[in-house]
């Protein structure tokens, strides 16, 4: 059974969008990640969030450290630029021609504790990488990335081949039935929700669900994939948001 990359397609994680939220999702998809306060206030009145609202959560985003005050404006902090880069890869990812070679990464470090184990196992998942059993972490080698070079100080990583149907290892691995099911639903959602504040809601999900996209070649997937179709759709929603919609805003 799929241990990893949970999916649910019965339950969409539409999460209400706060002030944060919406905030956050118009400076994630922003180029560059930065805005002037009376373009935020224009553009927030269009997903439900008041003047005073707004002003409450900036400060509260500044003070946290998720925003920059510029000159004039706001702008992603260091820290939501590296969330911002994975939104990306995400949206975009770098990929190649797969020639049969899995990447592994082996867990070797001990004596650490539940916490370190757990932030291992989640960056490791981010990674796309995905658990055979307990420690031993693999994927198809088709992805151009580099791997942050402190994890060899926590995992030995090697070159593979296993010796089994790599699309039955790969259906072991990723829940992907149940990925493409949850993105299908998304797909229906988007196309049924006229008003601004629930589009926004849902293409969060969408970014979330892009995330738990395990990329793998197209020989590997079951037909009728859907990610091509749900980045898509996500692409043009990003243009139409950040473009038509803040060219509107300054021709008003």
């Amino acid at each position: 059974m799929p241990m990893n990359v949970p999916a649910r397609s019965s339950a969409l994680d539409l999460r209400p969008l706060s002030a944060r939220s919406v905030v956050l999702s118009l400076l994630l998809g922003a180029h560059p990640p930065e805005l002037p306060v009376s373009e935020l206030v224009r553009l927030v009145e269009g997903f439900d969030v008041g003047g005073s609202t707004l002003r409450a959560a900036l400060s509260r985003m500044v003070a946290a450290g998720d925003l920059r005050r510029t000159d004039g404006g706001y702008r992603l902090s260091d820290r939501l630029l590296e969330r911002q880069r994975r939104q990306e890869d995400a949206v975009h990812p770098h990929t190649r021609a797969w020639e049969g070679d899995w990447e592994m990464a082996v867990v070797t470090a001990t004596g650490r504790g539940p916490a370190e184990r757990a932030d291992l196992r989640t960056r490791l998942a981010a990674l796309r990488l995905a658990e055979l059993r307990e420690g031993v972490w693999l994927r198809p080698a088709n992805l151009t990335r580099t791997l942050p070079g402190d994890l060899d100080q926590v995992v030995q990583r090697y070159t593979a081949r296993p010796g089994g149907a790599p699309g039955e290892l790969a259906e072991t691995l990723w829940p992907l039935d149940a990925w493409s099911a949850t993105a299908r639903a998304l797909l229906a959602h988007i196309a049924g929700a006229p008003r601004p504040a629930d589009r926004l809601t849902a293409f969060a999900a969408v970014v979330r669900h892009l995330l738990a996209d395990p990329v793998l070649p197209p020989g590997l997937l079951p037909a009728d994939w859907p990610g091509t179709e749900l980045r898509a759709a996500y692409t043009g929603y990003r243009r139409e948001l950040i473009g038509e919609v803040r060219a509107r805003v300054r021709g008003t």
